[in-house]
């Protein structure tokens, strides 16, 4: 009956061991420095030309490519 809670003790240490390692690999991950800056990514993230000029004539705006 003693290694029933031999069992419990050591799944609880596993159990509190994993949840500390990811979160400190989320932490990690969140917090690691880029050289990326926003002009850098725009390319990926941008609507088309054609999207954006939609959307400024929808918005009673004006597209601009500067």
């Amino acid at each position: 009956m003693w290694w029933q809670y031999l069992i419990a003790a050591v799944v609880v240490v596993l159990a509190i061991w994993g949840f500390v390692s990811i979160v400190r690999l989320q932490t990690h991950r969140l917090s690691d420095k880029t050289d990326n800056t926003a002009e850098d990514v725009y390319d990926r993230y941008a609507d088309t030309l054609a999207k954006q000029r939609k959307y400024a004539a929808e918005h009673g705006g004006e597209w601009k490519n500067e």
